[in-house]
């Protein structure tokens, strides 16, 4: 059986020989079963999108995920009269993003028809495992290209993966900007839109300083208004 870590293989037949194709883990959707708490928030977010609707929907990682923690004021302040729904997991790749939106978690069209998604995804294909940037961004891709086709009538917020690392010099922060650049095209203006959040939560010297995100990566709740003041005007616009 294959296992949620593994490759996907395909087989080609070439000249009568066969080889193996290796497909990039960012691009096989996968679940994460084997932690209980993951199960038990995707079942409850199948409820929630059973309830139908939402006009915005936030995809992600812990980061998004954080709306219901150290973002929480920061989200009832902003979204709280907007019908809106969170979609972040904590630790979750471009994969498990991918296989979450193919197993309910768009619902029925009807039912969740938001007006705007907002994503931001990737940063754990960084950290986990280095993914090369032209992986994590082809997974970023494939997220894109299957909410376009499920909710065509749905615009996207494409957000630049977010910053890490203190310092501009960070192997970790040097990923993730090579994936925004790889990212950044995808945005055609029409159906999906670019907002690049480096310059909101990086300081002038490009420190990331820990009264924005203390451990280089999750915000606190200075870091979540930041990150809502320079959403609003994107959203506002958006949703109209």
């Amino acid at each position: 059986m294959m296992k949620s870590w593994t490759l996907m293989l395909a087989m080609l037949v070439t000249h009568g020989v066969a080889q193996e194709v290796v497909r990039p883990p960012a691009l096989v959707p996968v679940p994460r079963n084997e932690l209980e708490w993951w199960v038990e928030r995707h079942e409850e977010k199948l409820k929630e999108v059973a309830k139908g609707g939402y006009e915005l929907v936030f995809i992600g990682d812990s980061i998004t995920q954080g709306w219901e923690g150290a973002g929480r004021a920061v989200w009832k302040e902003f979204y709280g009269k907007r019908k809106a729904l969170n979609l972040g997991y904590s630790g979750d790749r471009t994969e498990h993003v991918l296989w979450r939106l193919q197993n309910g978690e768009l619902g029925e069209p009807g039912k969740l028809d938001p007006k705007l998604f907002v994503l931001m995804i990737g940063t754990n294909n960084t950290g986990h495992r280095r993914d090369p940037p032209k992986e994590t961004a082809a997974g970023i891709k494939m997220i894109i290209d299957l909410l376009k086709r499920e909710r065509p009538g749905a615009r996207v917020l494409l957000l630049s993966v977010f910053p890490r690392d203190g310092r501009p010099d960070g192997q970790l922060r040097q990923i993730n900007q090579r994936i925004n650049a790889l990212i950044k095209p995808i945005a055609d203006g029409k159906r999906v839109f670019w907002l690049d959040m480096d310059g909101v939560f990086l300081n002038e010297e490009g420190i990331l300083t820990v009264r924005v995100m203390p451990d280089g990566l999750h915000p606190k709740k200075y870091g979540y208004q930041l990150w809502a003041r320079a959403m609003e005007p994107s959203i506002e616009l958006l949703m109209e």
